[in-house]
């Protein structure tokens, strides 16, 4: 069975950096396009990064050049290196096929102070 595990969250000032780290196990982690979505309190989760199998990263507008995806295949992680981090970028962070093909892990929770 395929599990996602967040870890690298935690309580930053804004202006701030995390780290974020995901690891798959159960699943041949290489052929997938990996993403990383968010949901803060009240709202849908959304889609915040995404990374090819072949390393084509892609950001939306409201965390494009503060946020950086990459991916480690020989070690099934994903990562998210969080730059810049304002109060909206507050909420818990997941990881999961561009698809979402994989049961949700339990993500790792961003909070960010003004």
């Amino acid at each position: 069975q395929v599990q996602l595990v967040e870890s690298g969250g935690g309580l930053v000032q804004a202006g701030g950096s995390l780290r974020l780290s995901c690891t798959a196990s159960g699943t041949i982690f290489s052929i997938n396009t990996m993403a990383w979505y968010r949901q803060a309190p009240g709202k849908q989760r959304e889609l915040v990064a995404r990374i090819s199998t072949g390393g084509t990263t892609l950001y939306p507008d409201s965390v494009k050049g503060r946020f950086t995806i990459s991916r480690d295949n020989a070690n099934n992680t994903v990562y998210l290196q969080m730059n810049s981090l304002k109060p909206e970028d507050t909420a818990v962070y997941y990881c999961n096929t561009l698809g979402i093909a994989y049961p949700w892990g339990k993500g790792t929770l961003v909070t960010v102070s003004s």
